[in-house]
């Protein structure tokens, strides 16, 4: 497994407005929402393709990222975000890798079309 891709998690603010309560993405400054400290990946692109809505054409990639076990990572839900080469990642699905605590496998997408 080659650990060779700087990936940076992202994690949505609660924010409570006096009415209720929800998640928040800080839009004006992504990086106020990094989780965490950088984390080394193994990254493989499963599948890519494009799809239709509303009358908008959308370009999307599925990527699978491999990270080494950690209490830190293995807290990460697929809520979260994460961001590799400039590229911010919907978490799609987690699942260990290879032998327990060894390795957790998260499958992601994103828009690759902006």
């Amino acid at each position: 497994m080659n650990l060779d891709r700087p990936v940076q998690f992202r994690r949505a603010q609660l924010i409570d407005d006096g009415l209720s309560t929800r998640w928040t993405w800080n839009d004006a400054d992504p990086a106020a929402d990094n989780h965490g400290p950088v984390h080394f990946a193994a990254k493989r692109d499963l599948s890519d393709g494009e799809r239709w809505r509303a009358g908008e054409e959308q370009a999307h990639v599925t990527t699978r990222f491999t990270l080494r076990w950690s209490p830190f990572v293995d807290g990460i839900t697929p809520k979260d975000r994460l961001v590799c080469d400039g590229v911010t990642y919907e978490i799609t699905g987690k699942k260990d890798g290879a032998g327990r605590r060894r390795s957790i496998e998260f499958t992601c997408a994103a828009r690759n079309d902006q």
